[in-house]
């Protein structure tokens, strides 16, 4: 099958080899799958049911769907299934054959149309476990009369698996779903199955919505569908846009250019995004690209990763002079391509309120990459969680380059013991980010970012070399001019009117963050727009000076320093400490830090 996707490809050699005859396909299962029956031929769209039954299983006799909506279905070889059900129903006194097929017919609407055939998955399963096993008793004639072996080719299809063997706890698992898993594992594991042309198949979108006895079960193979490629991703617009003769008319970027701006979409999306544009007369613009795609990301992931939007670079940070070279020269390694030069993430420390996300937005304006960020993943439900983050990582492997930022890390990525007060969810967190940041084929193309004030409540194996491999720590502003500059870009980004002579002079042993600056400009902006109409407005610089009169320090400096100090034990470059924390004794940092968190109660 030279012209089929990759995972179809691995199906076939896998069954043939004899070795295993159960499937479970996950990932991009409710989306198109594409395929050309030769060289040259053109492009054919299936779902991937069809494509199973039509393409996968076109060698088989019968090939039989099941799901709890529909019950069962006979997708092909109704005539065989029919007509062993009448033998059921004269030896068992049932009716699941019906009546005699309506003339002209095909058996297997005869038998949707009375709806005749049991739902429930015990009954259903029964049934055709019991069409499986007689088949495998069928004989023909060989070439010197004897009757020789000849069991019936056959496929089943156990559609939305996730609903018929879901993830559960042991403890809590129904009779009902015991039975159906046992039913199910006997056909991957009974040898004369195997040995027969049988193969059954389960769908499901996330491997962990599956009950883990099924599958971690050896004698299921587990084949995931991806999406597209930026390569399939081509092949499928230049099919769907064929009637389309000047291309440009509808686009402001040629086909190639738009294969590449719509990576990380599944095929059903991207038609959806050009038709929506197409039908309703309106050109797709860069503008109209970003929106929809993110629109349609986003939502795939049913709002768990959002995306970060940035136009500004890293002329836009104040201070951080060295941090900001080493993510230009990165910036630069990532538009080039050279991903071996890259390191596989960043862990970015130091107290709240010194610009940890604003530097991430300016590095990824920086770098011309999409960027999300991980939202809340956690949910309430067994094996829910899981199923969200392997979603997420569905679509991270699809969107090319791409910067995950984690905010706020510590509460986010889990720990390896969580005490048993979390049913082992935080254990099972930290498993799946740590195998997933540590697999080097993503180098270059998936860029994590943590950020935390508390770097020392990660896990020691996430925040390690091979995972996040530079630590960069921020502090608030050291010098006079550092607060200045920093001031003053704060007034910018607040829309301030101030010039460098109206910035006040910041006492000297004034230790004063950014979020602090900012509260100062805010509560300026307030002054100026509560002065009376009436009476002569006083300039805001002059406002400016009267509110850092007013200011007064946050009340937690222990606090402050407790974060500034294990930002300094984590940083992996001298060059990012400022000269205050550079020729500091670590061992007497470390003694302090463990003074702080007594005193604090750590």
């Amino acid at each position: 099958m030279p012209d089929s996707p990759k995972w179809a490809r691995e199906m076939a050699e896998i069954f043939k080899s004899g070795s295993v005859s159960q499937f479970i396909l996950y990932g991009n299962v409710d989306d198109w799958v594409s395929y050309r029956s030769g060289p040259g031929a053109a492009l054919q769209l299936f779902s991937l049911r069809d494509f199973l039954a039509r393409i996968m299983f076109e060698p088989f006799e019968v090939v039989l769907a099941y799901d709890r909506g529909n019950g069962i279905r006979t997708l092909k070889g109704g005539d065989q299934f029919q007509a062993f059900l009448k033998v059921f129903d004269d030896f068992h006194r049932t009716g699941f054959a019906g009546v005699t097929p309506v003339p002209d017919k095909d058996p297997a609407r005869t038998l949707e149309m009375g709806n005749l055939l049991p739902k429930e998955p015990k009954r259903a399963l029964a049934l055709i476990d019991r069409f499986l096993r007689n088949g495998l008793f069928r004989t023909r004639a060989g070439p010197d009369g004897k009757r020789i072996p000849d069991p019936v080719k056959v496929a089943v299809i156990l559609d939305y698996a996730q609903y018929l063997l879901p993830r559960t706890d042991p403890a809590y698992t129904n009779p009902e779903t015991v039975e159906t898993l046992i039913r199910v594992s006997d056909w991957a594991s009974d040898p004369s199955i195997n040995s027969a042309f049988i193969a059954t198949c389960l769908i499901a979108e996330n491997l962990t919505d599956l009950n883990r006895d099924i599958v971690e079960n050896p004698r299921t193979a587990k084949l995931r569908i991806d999406l597209p490629d930026a390569e399939e991703v081509r092949e499928f617009i230049d099919a769907i846009t064929a009637a389309i003769t000047d291309f440009s008319t509808v686009c402001d970027v040629d086909r190639a250019a738009l294969s590449q701006k719509l990576e990380g979409l599944a095929r059903l999306d991207i038609q959806n995004l050009i038709n929506r544009a197409v039908k309703n007369n309106r050109r797709i613009t860069m503008d109209y690209l970003r929106s929809v795609k993110k629109e349609m990301i986003e939502k795939s992931a049913g709002g768990r990763i959002e995306f970060v939007e940035s136009t500004r670079t890293l002329d836009a940070v104040a201070g951080h002079r060295e941090a900001k070279t080493w993510m230009r020269q990165d910036a630069m390694l990532m538009k080039k391509g050279k991903a071996k030069a890259l390191p596989m993430g960043y862990l970015i420390t130091g107290r709240i309120g010194t610009g940890k996300t604003y530097l991430v937005e300016c590095f990824a304006g920086e770098a011309g990459v999409p960027c999300v960020e991980l939202k809340n993943f956690r949910d309430k439900w067994v094996g829910a969680t899981e199923g969200n983050l392997e979603a997420i990582f569905k679509i991270l492997h699809a969107m090319g380059q791409v910067i995950v930022f984690v905010d706020e890390a510590d509460q986010v990525a889990g720990k390896r013991d969580s005490g048993g007060t979390d049913a082992g969810l935080s254990g099972r967190i930290y498993a799946m980010l740590a195998r997933e940041m540590a697999d080097t084929r993503n180098r270059g193309r998936i860029f994590w970012i943590f950020a935390t004030s508390r770097p020392d409540l990660l896990e020691v194996d996430l925040k390690r070399v091979g995972r996040l491999d530079v630590h960069i720590p921020l502090f608030a502003p050291q010098t006079p001019e550092d607060k200045k500059e920093l001031f003053l870009s704060l007034a910018k980004k607040n829309k301030i009117d101030l010039r460098p002579e109206d910035v006040p002079d910041f006492p000297p042993d004034l230790d004063i963050g950014g979020n602090e600056m900012e509260g100062i400009l805010i509560m300026a902006s307030r002054l100026y727009e509560v002065q009376e109409d009436e009476a002569p407005k006083k300039p805001i610089a002059e406002l400016v000076k009267e509110a850092m009169a007013t200011y007064r320090p946050m009340a937690h400096a222990e606090r402050l320093e407790y974060m500034d100090l294990v930002a300094v034990l984590e940083c992996t470059d001298r060059r990012f400490l400022p000269a205050k924390f550079a020729d500091l004794d670590l061992g007497k940092v470390k003694q302090r830090v463990e003074q702080l968190k007594m005193r604090l109660g750590d």
